[in-house]
């Protein structure tokens, strides 16, 4: 059996901490086993290891994430890279496709696909390792994990069985997408699962579905129609459609962590970075990545998030909210991104029409280096702030330490490597091209 991890995602739920380029899967906040924190991805990457599902583990991101994901997990399992953000019935098509095109799967092959934004327990894992058997035994074309509801979410959607065999499984009668509230209890009361998301098949199935779209069946051809292909969900788009589906019951923990409600129970300290909680704080959080003190004084119930990106204040039942108003307006340029060499934040940003001055903060991790890259469009200044390295400009390296400035005109090839960890500033300044607009690099 093959493992299709899906690590997509907007990160709306979570900000301002989660976005367009850091999603939640990166947040580092879940207590660890031997002590200190891991990310969701690295929590899951590692449970999967655990259960002995590693070897044959895919993991599925955007292109631009990829050397993200690769920091996050040791770069110890092979991505592969949408060109673009399509849905989760794309994104498993084209790992599917990847491993045919690799050599490492058959059309008889069972392929389980997965989120990487869940939090489970290693049970849940373990359970993997029935889904061929139990496939074979039924007879279905597709199997589901399902889950008991603890409450009537209506975050989750809700898969309906009919009564469970001896054998594990259930026949699936109907889907319904995150209900309202009562809906979801009369689902609870039809002995409805949570649908965790994850789905076990073989592969020539997935195939047939890519046929009945019109879609290509090999990797490149996919690769290519992927920018114009519509957003397809796997729920709707294969799950929905089936008629011979069966779910599996998992007893024990599940959670997608997709709100600041959920995500807050797994947190190791109600208080993360700067600041405290004062007074009756019953049930309040607080995590800042901002060096400024956040202080919450006798307000119970809520969530205080602060990040580079902004600062949310908001009831922890209501902090879902935050996606829909992110939705109504417009959303400006990332002042925070995470890449594989380390993070970035932009400390400001000014602009009369003609002329763009951005001023960042580098982070680079120990050795790791900036791509090198050519600037035609602006010219750039830095400043090490700490750390120790080297900086190459137009092929001329020399040392770098806490201190040292270096100037960079346009067209002339730069990247700076970090032997420890190093910080600096870095200004650029560009101007209008002959076409009249302001490129930012």
């Amino acid at each position: 059996m093959h493992t299709i991890l899906l690590c997509g995602g907007s990160g709306q739920r979570l900000w301002p901490l989660s976005g367009s380029i850091r999603s939640k899967m990166f947040l580092p906040l879940l207590p660890a086993p031997g002590g200190g924190t891991e990310s969701m991805i690295g929590r899951v990457c590692r449970q999967l290891g655990q259960a002995g599902l590693d070897e044959s583990l895919l993991l599925v991101a955007h292109q631009e994430q990829i050397a993200l994901i690769q920091r996050y997990t040791g770069s110890k399992y092979p991505v592969t890279g949408e060109p673009c953000k399509r849905g989760t019935f794309t994104a498993a098509a084209l790992g599917a496709l990847h491993l045919l095109a690799a050599g490492k799967a058959q059309p008889e092959d069972i392929l389980c696909i997965a989120p990487a934004d869940m939090f489970a327990d290693d049970d849940f894992f373990r359970q993997f390792h029935q889904f061929e058997a139990l496939l074979a035994d039924s007879e279905a074309e597709l199997l589901l994990l399902g889950t008991r509801p603890s409450y009537p979410s209506e975050q989750y959607g809700y898969i309906v069985p009919s009564l469970e065999s001896s054998c594990g499984y259930a026949p699936v009668l109907t889907f319904a997408e995150k209900p309202d509230k009562v809906k979801a209890l009369e689902l609870m009361r039809e002995q409805a699962l949570w649908n965790c998301g994850v789905f076990a098949a073989r592969m020539s199935f997935l195939l047939e579905h890519l046929e009945r779209l019109g879609l290509p069946v090999e990797f490149a051809a996919l690769t290519v129609q992927y920018p114009e292909l519509p957003v397809r969900s796997f729920d709707k788009e294969v799950a929905e459609r089936s008629t011979k589906a069966v779910v599996v019951r998992h007893e024990g923990e599940w959670s997608d962590l997709g709100s600041w409600d959920t995500l807050t129970d797994r947190l190791p300290s109600q208080v993360i970075g700067a600041g405290g909680l004062w007074g009756e704080c019953g049930d309040s959080y607080l995590i800042n990545e901002l060096e400024l003190p956040l202080h919450v004084i006798g307000v119970s119930g809520i969530v205080a998030i602060a990040g580079p990106e902004g600062i949310l204040i908001a009831d922890k039942k209501d902090a879902n909210t935050i996606k829909d108003i992110l939705a109504e307006n417009s959303v400006t340029e990332p002042r925070y991104g995470e890449t594989g060499w380390g993070s970035y934040t932009v400390v400001d940003r000014e602009s009369d029409g003609s002329r763009l001055v951005l001023t960042a903060m580098l982070t680079l991790l120990p050795g790791h280096e900036l791509p090198e890259m050519t600037c035609e469009h602006c010219a750039k200044s830095w400043m090490i702030v700490s750390g120790h390295g080297e900086v190459t400009v137009n092929g001329a390296t020399s040392a770098a330490c806490a201190g040292g400035s270096y100037t960079i005109a346009r067209g002339q090839q730069h990247t700076v490597s970090a032997w420890s960890a190093m910080k600096l500033i870095e200004v650029r300044i560009s101007e209008a091209g002959e076409d009249g607009k302001v490129y930012s690099c």
